[in-house]
């Protein structure tokens, strides 16, 4: 399901959201020094679901903005973070560079296995610091328990190789555009590889790489048995569902 047109997670979760919100966005920055409240990443992931939950990350990418709504990628140095649909207006939108240290106030959830915070969170601008994560080399995790935990980070794959994707009438092809081959140039990329036997489904998320991007077109000039490394995010959609963002060759 396209996350962007995917409504709130309940009624009652946004009337709580309400309460809080009240302050949209934050204007301009604020001091880093009162950080009561504030979770390390280890507190946020023990949190029950629909928790109300206060974190200091830091902007990695920027997957949309709409009516008020922004979608961000974020990570820290002890983990990473989905933030859905967060209150922003056009203009601190922009403010949202790759770096740029911000709290965060919302409800931590989880949608098809993606812990994330929920619609309706609210932000401010933190002075001080920045932080840009290097992707770490998760590809031996593949197939492992343990990879769930780095859910979210920028992370990068070595070595893997193009497979058959099969659309819906059973034509195979490299890529796919939408899961099932129904879309069109524009719309998410959706491809096949496997590592060490097993077979992967990654998507090129049109939201946060256009058709304009390099790896949009790159992912359409794939061929099947292609080997590639690939740099992301690790996203996650009734299991491990990458969100690329650089693909290369490896050859």
């Amino acid at each position: 399901m396209k996350r962007s047109i995917r409504t709130a997670v309940s009624l009652s979760l946004s009337l709580a959201l309400s309460v809080f919100a009240l302050t949209g966005c934050g204007n301009g920055s604020a001091d880093d020094s009162a950080a009561e409240g504030v979770m390390t990443h280890e507190e946020y992931m023990a949190a029950a679901n629909d928790d109300q939950v206060v974190i200091d990350t830091y902007v990695q990418a920027k997957q949309s903005w709409w009516e008020d709504k922004a979608t961000i990628y974020a990570q820290s140095k002890d983990g990473a973070y989905f933030i859905y649909n967060m209150a922003c207006s056009e203009e601190d939108y922009a403010k949202l560079t790759p770096g740029t240290k911000i709290r965060v106030t919302g409800y931590k959830t989880e949608w098809s296995g993606e812990i994330e915070i929920a619609e309706g969170a609210t932000f401010e601008i933190l002075s001080g610091d920045s932080y840009i994560a290097e992707p770490t080399d998760v590809t031996a995790l593949l197939g492992t328990d343990e990879l769930i935990n780095h859910q979210n980070e920028f992370v990068s794959f070595q070595g893997m190789t193009v497979e058959p994707s099969t659309d819906a009438n059973g034509n195979e092809a490299a890529f796919l555009y939408s899961y099932d081959g129904s879309g069109e140039d524009g719309s998410d990329l959706y491809f096949n590889v496997s590592y060490n036997g097993n077979t992967y489904t990654f998507t090129i998320e049109s939201y946060l790489c256009d058709s304009t991007t390099d790896v949009y077109n790159a992912v359409k000039a794939l061929n099947v048995g292609d080997v590639i490394n690939m740099e992301g995010f690790l996203y996650w959609y009734e299991g491990v569902n990458p969100h690329i963002t650089s693909v290369t060759s490896a050859q």
